[in-house]
């Protein structure tokens, strides 16, 4: 079984950064591929960025460029480090395992974006 706990959120500029969190429970976490989703309101959640075990990464095409998710395994902890945030970027942001685990889903961290 496996825990996911989001944080790092927050309110930021547009043009800001900030770093995500997501600290999982569980011997399992290493072998999992791991990745980041957002769901802005009355919008579906959709996939930000995926790690693979191993360290190879892909992103939604939005977030290429400004986003990098990385993975410290022996800490078993997944972030994401988001720069140039946009207001279109606002939403909650969840880890999970990819494809995603309905058991893992947790309560996700809010990023707003405004001025």
């Amino acid at each position: 079984q496996v825990q996911l706990v989001e944080s790092g959120g927050g309110l930021v500029q547009p043009g800001g950064s900030l770093r995500l969190s997501c600290a999982a429970s569980g011997s399992i976490f290493k072998s999992l591929r791991m990745a980041w989703y957002r769901q802005a309101p009355g919008k579906e959640r959709d996939l930000v960025a995926t790690i693979t075990q191993g360290g190879s990464t892909y992103y939604a095409d939005a977030m290429k460029g400004r986003f990098t998710i990385s993975r410290d395994n022996a800490k078993n902890t997944v972030y994401l480090q988001m720069n140039s945030l946009r207001p279109e970027d606002a939403a909650v942001y969840y880890c999970n395992a990819h494809p995603p685990q309905e058991r893992y889903w947790g309560q996700g961290t809010q990023v707003t974006v405004s001025s």
